[in-house]
């Protein structure tokens, strides 16, 4: 078993934290301190998006029209905070061999945060949609191949997170006059574009709900995928059984975001009983990758953060004991 976290974190030094991931997990990750401006998750994914330009407007970023000559000021500031995060990696994990992960919007969450022109989400046209999946698979393609240069000893992974993913399928995303709703996706419309972005790297999907669409992303090309496992109902681990024992590798979020740590074994305890509740090989937990529930953004200190982060390898030693029990 092996740990990561899940991307985001608290406080504004990207350097003091691309030290201590470089040593306190076992799967290192290109860090998102959305405390910085231009920092958040949706940011950086526009940061990537060469082909298209898009500005920050008070209700969140919207799309322009045009290419990367025509990018605004908050864009090419996006793009150059994550030069800086990209240049500080290459120094301190300068000789690194390993994994290490990167961090990206998906391309449903990003329709459905994301706004046109004329207004409105780009999830509510067709066109535009498949438009922002084709440039997000191809600035992704373009960070991979950087990041490839910079750290040329990493195996990377990619994570994409899908927040919104759930909602979209079930028509629950209001449309701009807050009257209605936008139309459902159906699973093999969230499939197509999904499949557009996971062909760069392995890729694991992160979506922290009570029934993540485990089947759409693992049918997208999913190598892996991400919950928070106290959320999970009982179609949900269902469907994490099924992709697990078809070889998808679980990360599954067990140390909380905030509030009192749990001792490593009241952390591990939820895993260990569902799966043998669920009657799967204990091998096969042994595959799994410990994660915090969520992204750790919310901690209240860098420091309460580091702690969540340290508490995850003792989380690995007690689901291993569980396992062999």
């Amino acid at each position: 078993m092996t740990t990561t976290g899940l991307g985001s974190l608290p406080g504004d030094d990207i350097r003091e934290w691309t030290k201590v991931l470089l040593e306190a997990v076992d799967i290192p990750f290109l860090a998102e301190l959305p405390a910085r401006p231009y920092g958040d998750m949706l940011s950086r994914a526009i940061a990537v998006l060469t082909e298209l330009a898009a500005d920050l407007q008070p209700a969140g970023w919207r799309l322009t029209g045009g290419s990367d000559p025509r990018a605004s000021m908050d864009q090419r500031r996006a793009r150059s905070l994550l030069a800086e995060d990209l240049d500080v990696l290459e120094e301190l994990a300068d000789g690194y061999t390993g994994p290490l992960k990167l961090q990206l919007t998906g391309p449903w969450t990003l329709a459905a945060t994301v706004e046109l022109p004329r207004g409105d989400k780009i999830l509510a046209d067709h066109g535009a949609r498949r438009d922002l999946a084709e440039a997000l698979a191809l600035g992704l393609s373009d960070h991979v191949a950087e990041v490839r240069r910079r750290v040329p000893g990493a195996d990377l992974v990619v994570q994409l997170d899908e927040p919104a993913l759930p909602a979209v399928l079930a028509g629950a995303i209001p449309t701009a006059s807050g009257w209605s709703k936008h139309r459902s996706v159906d699973g093999p419309g969230a499939v197509e574009l999904l499949s557009l972005v996971t062909t760069t790297a392995p890729t694991v999907i992160h979506c922290c709900a009570a029934r993540p669409p485990i089947e759409v992303f693992t049918k997208a090309g999913a190598t892996g995928v991400a919950v928070d496992v106290s959320l999970l109902t009982e179609p949900g681990w269902e469907q994490i059984a099924i992709a697990v024992e078809a070889g998808t590798t679980l990360y599954a979020g067990l140390v909380p975001t905030t509030g009192a740590l749990p001792n490593p074994e009241q952390a591990a305890d939820p895993l260990i009983r569902r799966w043998r509740e669920l009657g799967l090989d204990p091998e096969l937990l042994k595959q799994v990758v410990i994660t915090p529930a969520c992204g750790l953004a919310a901690s209240p200190s860098p420091s309460d953060a580091k702690a969540r982060l340290d508490l995850l390898r003792r989380v690995v030693d007690a689901v291993g004991e569980g396992a062999d029990a």
